[in-house]
């Protein structure tokens, strides 16, 4: 072998060499959700099967609760153990938590962010967008407890600015008529990144918007 090949071989395991990541195309595929305005909440099921509960920042149980999620969520932990191993967030919204979206009697949701995966009960799975259109994946379905944050358009990178002006028209399209919504996120299937574009405040600096 060259010596100076094996030189740099040596070179590149200690100093531990990172290449520069592959850049994804802008013009590709958008999913674009409604961002509702509630509290951020994850689902943890760990591969020796325990069932943990977080807010954005911590974990939490009915103890030592976050508007109640902990709760909700061990009285369904059955159904939501079908989830599967893994991270699962979403949305915990509705009666006193932000917006609250007209509810007024102590109703609250779980929305779940990746849409992309699941079909809801009685529905058909459908073929998952995925960055390479040779992979084929199918949704999953979901449980009986949790909903989707609602699906807005599937278009190119323009697409969440027209949901937004589709939005201030007719409103939320999680609670029908309500005329106060939040904004979108846009999924980005190639980049594997999401965005968020609200209604109000979207300019501000980082930090003044939730």
């Amino acid at each position: 072998m060259n010596p100076d090949t094996t030189k740099m071989e040596t070179l590149n395991k200690e100093l531990n060499f990172i290449g520069f990541p592959k850049i994804a195309r802008l013009n590709r595929q958008v999913i674009v959700t409604e961002k509702i305005d509630g509290t951020n909440a994850q689902i943890r099921i760990t591969e020796d099967g325990q069932f943990l509960v977080g807010s954005r920042s911590r974990w939490i149980t009915p103890d030592n609760d976050n508007h109640g999620f902990a709760k909700w969520a061990y009285a369904h932990k059955d159904s939501l153990m079908e989830l599967g191993v893994g991270s699962h967030f979403g949305e915990w919204w509705g009666s006193g938590i932000q917006r609250g979206y007209g509810y007024t009697q102590g109703e609250k949701f779980f929305s779940l962010f990746n849409v992309q995966r699941w079909c809801l009960k009685g529905s058909t799975p459908q073929r998952m967008p995925t960055a390479d259109p040779c992979i084929e994946k199918y949704q999953d379905v979901l449980p009986a407890c949790c909903g989707l944050v609602p699906i807005l358009g599937i278009g190119d990178f323009n697409e969440a600015n027209k949901q937004i002006e589709r939005l201030k028209i007719e409103g939320s399209q999680a609670v029908k008529g309500y005329m106060n919504p939040e904004g979108v996120i846009a999924f980005h299937v190639a980049g594997n990144v999401r965005f968020k574009v609200t209604i109000q405040k979207d300019e501000e600096p980082k930090g003044k918007t939730k």
